[in-house]
């Protein structure tokens, strides 16, 4: 057992646990300085110091370095800085060696240690010139990653067809499959405009609906079945409205009215 903080980094909503023996007085929302295996880095604290077991097999658990202060916001602002200029100069050393590939982010640790830059490309890129000449300019650690689209997306943040937040930026914390499957089960128009986030992949709120459906059809009449109301008299399942757990059902004479799933007799 361990004293254990979950924390999360800048531009992610990934949660990871770190060893707390340096930060155990932290409190949710609190700063902390960390190590990564990128270099150190800061944090926001999500759940204060707690005894637990680390779940993450094969994985070294860090520790909290310390709490973070007024020169550590200082760097990360610097940095901020420093990451636009990067990510300009970047820009221009790929449009000249006319690489096909798109900059996504620039983030130095906090260190400066090292600098990462993100980007997307439809195919695998032979940067190996591109790296030489980002470490003739900046004097550190280079890294160029390879992301995909929906990470880009969760990088950058944005609304999604509903008005909202990304999902992916705001609360989801992996990317689970998300099939053509679960927009038909989910009745929804098989238009790719309307059921594509602005990633261009199908939406991630088709997964997060999906069990609901489900659910939903495991206790349902299907459509076209006869039932029986309270009132014993029988009736033709029409629709169904999984979100509202009713089911739209249809006399002889042809009056119709929605209901409760519970109030429905098989």
């Amino acid at each position: 057992m361990s004293n254990l903080v979950t924390v999360r980094f800048r531009d992610s909503n990934k949660h990871f646990e770190y060893e707390a023996r340096e930060g155990s007085d932290l409190r949710e929302k609190d700063f902390c300085i960390v190590e990564t295996e990128r270099g150190v880095d800061i944090a926001i604290v999500l759940r204060p110091p707690y005894t637990g077991e680390f779940q993450v097999q094969g994985k070294t658990l860090r520790r909290v370095v310390r709490r973070a202060g007024k020169d550590d916001f200082c760097s990360m602002k610097e940095n901020c800085k420093k990451e636009r200029e990067a990510f300009k100069t970047c820009l221009e050393k790929i449009k000249l060696r006319n690489l096909p590939m798109k900059l996504v982010s620039v983030r130095y640790t906090l260190d400066r240690k090292k600098l990462t830059f993100y980007f997307t490309a439809d195919g695998r890129i032979d940067f190996r010139e591109l790296v030489k000449d980002l470490a003739a300019i900046f004097k550190t650690r280079i890294e160029l990653l390879q992301i995909g689209v929906r990470d880009e997306s969760r990088m950058k943040g944005g609304l999604g067809p509903c008005g909202l937040g990304l999902c992916c930026s705001s609360y989801i914390t992996e990317f689970g499959s998300v099939t053509i499957k679960m927009a038909k089960e989910q009745n929804m128009i098989l238009n790719p405009i309307k059921i594509s986030g602005v990633c261009g992949k199908l939406m991630c709120c088709l997964a997060y609906e999906q069990n609901i459906y489900e659910d939903f059809k495991r206790h349902a009449p299907q459509v076209g079945t006869k039932v029986v109301y309270t009132d014993n008299e029988t009736y033709e399942v029409i629709g169904l409205n999984p979100l509202h757990k009713t089911v739209k059902i249809r006399m002889e004479n042809g009056y119709e009215k929605e209901v409760s799933l519970d109030e429905i007799k098989k």
